[in-house]
């Protein structure tokens, strides 16, 4: 077999594979890499927890040759996504935007919710973390943006209370209360099904929950990249990809 038709062959085994639907129990994540760049570090630095109060637990959306989770039927509650089989993903990609700088971490879930009721196939959820300058040893918090649908989100300025920062601790009764601090970069947040006819969101919590391997848009293989950028996904959108990453970013810009 000569070079070209190794290679015709080869290229369309890979278009084959990518953007294929593979059942979600199966779709394995990435493993959380050492971190190399500035930008990745200080990602790493500002991962966030995340409680499920409601739903699915986030389960990983795409594998390394670019096959696609097939999600699930929205039927029968959280049924089938209770525990991703695989392990959960936290996605990220950070740029400049303005005179600030992005962070945006996302999930993904086999299941859309709408008051607490399952409603459709997939959906996403994303967090825009806002700081000052990555190369400063310590960057300041400026922001924090949480969705609350594809295309809306709440925004909260800095300060943050401390009790939404991983790992602080209030104990004792009133007027006798002892406190322990927490991380200064690390928020909590939580993930609800919806209540009040309102979709899915993301909300800050006192709570904390926990950490999922962290996989940065350019540490993604490119076939990831690929069926991320042209997987569909129904009613729900990727909302780090490049389609609507700075689209994202402008919704959720706080200042």
């Amino acid at each position: 077999m000569n070079l070209f038709v190794t290679v015709v062959l080869y290229l369309a085994a890979l278009q084959s594979v990518l953007g294929e639907k593979v059942d979600c129990d199966f779709v394995k994540p990435f493993a959380q890499p050492e971190p190399v760049t500035v930008l990745e570090k200080v990602a790493l630095k500002f991962k966030p927890t995340l409680l499920i109060d409601g739903g699915c637990v986030s389960f990983p959306a795409v594998n390394e040759a670019g096959a696609i989770s097939s999600g699930l039927r929205p039927l029968n509650g959280n049924d089938g996504c209770i525990k991703a089989p695989q392990g959960s993903q936290v996605y990220g990609r950070s740029t400049q935007f303005q005179d600030k700088w992005a962070i945006m971490f996302a999930w993904y879930f086999p299941k859309g919710f709408w008051s607490g009721m399952p409603s459709r196939r997939h959906d996403w959820a994303s967090m825009v973390v806002w700081i000052d300058d990555p190369d400063f040893e310590t960057p300041k918090l400026l922001g924090v943006s949480l969705s609350k649908s594809k295309k809306r989100y709440t925004k909260d300025t800095a300060p943050l209370s401390e009790v939404y920062f991983a790992g602080f601790q209030e104990y004792g009764r009133r007027g006798y209360k002892t406190y322990v601090n927490g991380s200064s970069t690390s928020i909590r947040i939580s993930h609800s099904s919806g209540f009040f006819f309102g979709p899915a969101s993301l909300d800050l919590s006192t709570r904390d929950g926990d950490y999922q391997d962290l996989i940065m848009w350019e540490q993604l293989t490119e076939e990831a990249r690929k069926a991320l950028n042209s997987a569909n996904f129904g009613k729900s959108v990727v909302p780090f990809n490049d389609d609507n990453f700075e689209d994202m970013l402008e919704k959720a810009w706080p200042f």
